[in-house]
């Protein structure tokens, strides 16, 4: 059967070609307005590397430029206060380092008008110095006590905290060197992280530190190289509370025990308690910072090498309300007063920061005679008033009784 309705008309492809040929001829141009064209353009030449990466065009990345450029991230209105503080902050660089010339300038005007002054009096004394000299033996004593700070936890660290041990371990360089008796202090397992950070950060300032050694060494092998850094005239003389200890201990049996010593690792998890601290002994200080997270890690950790546990006795000299695990810095300070003052709980107390709740056992006792006396003043001026208003109630019914009838 035929197909319904009209059947399509066939193209007329000669007709096309022919219109087709004939525009091309028509759009092109001559022969001669070629060669006056080329004639008329300059060459051109290939853009170099600078030209490139001028016009925003470099090798390759012909793509890059095609794609979208991404926005920039929206920062939040604490980004951008920090972002505008940290501005003005750098703004004021400048202004800063001026007023600081000017302060300096004034105080040496202040310190020569002064001096004159003085000069015009009839006084030959020198001025003193504008500050204390950097470099030089320190003017605290040399003690034969070596503390080793134990920082091989650094897988159980966080950045931050890692930090913060930074921080704690040149606090406890600081607080040594301005005691009036100093020990011996030593890095073990030094590298890693904190290396980088000491090196990078910090500027390797610690390579100027007195009286401080950094070893590769875990804590074992430091605490063996420690005896020998006690020996000798710069190892050290028995002062402050060792010296009592030294007179107290006459008999040679007593002074042999003394100069041997002991290796101690400290830990608020041990059964044992450090009463004193001895000559020609060493100490060693967890340095981990971990919130509690890893209990008992420096207590397993000594006793799988074999040395001896100790505490501070903070439980026998403080009632405290938080828990009795320290920071490094005050570890080491707290030794330090008890080797100034020869007592535990006058260092606890001048170390230990507020927030701890730390009290004296003897002072929290007298608190509460204290309560009680003040109880029992309470109880007597009660029964008083109690006494005082029968007598007044006693007095205004004689009153009454007295009085006439209406």
């Amino acid at each position: 059967m035929e197909p319904k309705g009209r059947p399509a008309k066939l193209r007329k492809l000669e007709h096309i070609q022919e219109t087709e040929f004939t525009t091309m001829t028509d759009s092109a141009p001559a022969v001669d307005q070629v060669e006056a064209q080329d004639d008329s353009v300059p060459e051109t030449h290939p853009l170099t590397n600078v030209e490139q990466e001028q016009a925003g065009v470099s090798r390759g990345d012909t793509k890059a430029m095609e794609e979208p450029v991404e926005p920039a991230p929206k920062l939040s209105k604490n980004q951008l206060k920090k972002q505008r503080r940290w501005e003005r902050w750098e703004s004021g660089r400048e202004d800063r380092k001026v007023k600081r010339k000017e302060k300096i300038k004034a105080r040496k005007e202040r310190r020569r008008a002064e001096w004159e002054e003085h000069r015009a009096e009839g006084s030959n004394s020198q001025p003193p110095p504008m500050r204390a000299p950097r470099r030089g033996e320190p003017p605290g004593v040399q003690v034969p006590i070596t503390v080793i700070f134990d920082c091989n936890f650094e897988e159980y660290m966080h950045d931050h905290e890692l930090k913060s041990l930074g921080l704690q371990i040149t606090r406890s360089y600081s607080d040594n060197r301005k005691a009036p008796f100093r020990f011996h202090l030593s890095i073990s397992s030094w590298g890693g992280k904190m290396k980088e950070r000491f090196d990078g950060v910090l500027a390797k300032q610690y390579t100027s530190w007195k009286g401080f050694q950094f070893c590769e060494e875990d804590f074992v092998k430091t605490s063996e190289m420690s005896k020998e850094w006690m020996k000798g005239p710069r190892g050290g003389k028995s002062a402050g509370a060792l010296a009592k200890d030294s007179t107290e201990h006459s008999t040679d049996e007593g002074k042999d025990a003394d100069e041997e010593g002991e290796v101690v690792y400290l830990s608020a998890e041990s059964d044992n308690t450090l009463e004193r601290l001895k000559p020609n002994s060493t100490y060693i200080i967890g340095g981990l910072v971990d919130k509690n997270r890893h209990k008992g890690l420096c207590y397993k950790r000594a006793l799988d090498r074999g040395i001896k546990t100790a505490k501070l006795p903070i439980g026998e000299f403080l009632q405290m309300d938080s828990r009795k695990v320290l920071v490094t810095n005050h570890v080491l300070e707290i030794m330090l007063k008890w080797l100034e003052h020869d007592d535990w709980g006058k260092a606890f107390i001048e170390v230990l920061p507020k927030r701890k709740g730390g009290v004296l056992k003897t002072e929290e006792e007298n608190g509460e005679e204290g309560t009680s006396d003040g109880e029992e003043e309470a109880v007597v001026e009660q029964a008083g008033d109690a006494r005082m208003t029968a007598a007044i109630e006693a007095e205004s019914a004689e009153g009454d009784s007295n009085q006439a009838p209406a």
